[in-house]
């Protein structure tokens, strides 16, 4: 290898880190907001902590099916900034911020308006659904601020600044535990008090990005003021990361109601699990990010071997990468339980489902890589296609451990639990054989400022 080959993967592994270290510490302040809630509610009563599982899960649907406003407006930001257009990658983000905000207003009504009916679906029990519809239907304030707050987070990775969504991040974070512990406890609100806390924090993060976003916008030059057809425009865009994402939800809501469908003590430790693994998940995709990032503007300018050399370096540390959270796991997984709930039979179904949690990381790790070099490339039709696929599989492996929860749960709690996991981790693998034929090609590597 020449001297010009090693220092340029420097640099490249220089970026890499200069984007994903920022990344990895703002995503992870997003399930700390679901972890804080799991902590401070479990200690109220597993029907309490039942009915958060349920009310995150429709929550978090109803929120992350839009994440294209933030992976889609990281692809095509990038993709205008490699290609040397600032004006016109802030523009396109103005436009996106617009669609979050028109997107997030009516989800908001919907969410509120059919709260009970939506956590109702899940066939949880009768308490469980009473607090979980009170957690959403409070909730459902915080959804036009979520949107905006993914539109504005995309804009400024395509930006390559994945700093100030960091700041924004552990300032939400860390008001949102404050404001639940006084809440919850100190003003005896319970779980009601746990959800206005998570909605003011997410506004507040909204607002303080969008703010850092129009500082840019009036540097460059780019307007503010809405315009429906380039708004248009960036709605049909993201329809195929929607199709996308409503797939990936569809899967992990069916796996959520088969939790439901085993009793609160399984769905209660599921809940946690499930925070853990979206924990671990957003860790990951700290590499995720940075793989937008980069591909997005190493194709906007041409580079294909750039964007092939960053796929393989990210690759292989978000394998490495999994290896070592999947390590940690596996060393406290008899610990965590005991800082969520005091009833033993969650504790000891949720300590088992940790270890399958731990040992699917570094599938994890690979899976959310490609995924974002995907995403950065812009190769939504192919996503959509492959998670509609993944869903179509994946069903008739839920199906089955629904159809066969009596004789699971007389083997014990954590017996079912675990035997949905390793379904779920199941689920993982067939995604990672898709990604494994896609990137082997080359038909997402399309350069220039728009695919």
């Amino acid at each position: 290898m020449s001297r010009g080959d090693v220092g340029a993967r420097s640099a490249q592994s220089r970026d890499i880190l200069r984007l994903a270290i920022p990344a990895f510490l703002a995503l992870v302040a997003e399930p700390l907001f679901l972890l804080a809630d799991s902590a401070i509610i479990g200690h109220l009563g597993t029907a309490q902590l039942a009915g958060l599982g349920v009310a995150s899960a429709t929550l978090i649907t109803a929120a992350n099916i839009f994440v294209f406003l933030a992976y889609g407006t990281t692809s095509i930001v990038s993709r205008q900034i490699g290609a040397g257009s600032e004006r016109g990658a802030l523009g396109a983000g103005i436009d996106g911020t617009w669609l979050a905000v028109g997107l997030g207003a009516a989800t908001s009504v919907v969410v509120a308006l059919a709260a009970e009916p939506l956590c109702r679906a899940f066939g949880a029990s009768h308490d469980a659904i009473g607090y979980a519809a009170t957690y959403l239907r409070i909730s459902a304030l915080g959804i036009p601020a979520m949107l905006v707050a993914l539109a504005a987070t995309g804009v400024l990775r395509g930006l390559q600044d994945t700093r100030t969504p960091l700041v924004a991040s552990v300032a939400g974070f860390s008001s949102n535990i404050g404001l639940n512990l006084l809440l919850v406890y100190g003003l005896g609100w319970g779980i009601a008090g746990s959800a206005w806390g998570t909605v003011i924090a997410q506004t507040g993060m909204a607002i303080g990005l969008v703010t850092v976003l129009v500082r840019h916008a009036r540097r460059a030059g780019a307007t503010l003021r809405p315009h429906p057809g380039r708004v248009l425009r960036a709605a049909l865009t993201g329809i195929p990361l929607l199709v996308r994402t409503l797939a990936l939800r569809a899967i992990l809501l069916v796996t959520t109601w088969v939790a439901a469908g085993l009793g609160d003590v399984p769905l209660a430790s599921h809940q946690v699990a499930a925070t853990v693994w979206s924990f671990l998940a957003f860790a990951l995709d700290a590499l995720a990010i940075a793989a937008q990032a980069l591909t997005g503007k190493a194709l906007g300018a041409g580079d294909v071997e750039a964007a092939r050399n960053a796929t393989t370096t990210m690759v292989r540390w978000g394998i490495w990468v999994g290896a070592v959270l999947g390590l940690a796991l596996l060393a406290v997984h008899s610990l965590l339980p005991s800082l969520f709930t005091t009833d033993p039979a969650v504790r000891g179904a949720l300590s088992a489902a940790l270890v399958v949690v731990a040992l699917g990381q570094p599938l994890a790790g690979y899976v959310f890589v490609v995924d974002g070099v995907l995403i950065g490339a812009g190769d939504g039709r192919w996503l959509a296609g492959a998670m509609a696929a993944t869903l179509v599989l994946y069903l008739p492996l839920a199906g089955w451990v629904h159809g066969t929860g009596d004789e699971l749960l007389a083997q014990g709690a954590p017996r079912a639990v675990t035997v949905l996991w390793v379904v779920f981790t199941a689920f993982m693998a067939i995604r990672a054989c898709f990604f494994w034929w896609r990137i082997r090609g080359d038909a997402w590597a399309v350069t220039g400022a728009a695919r």
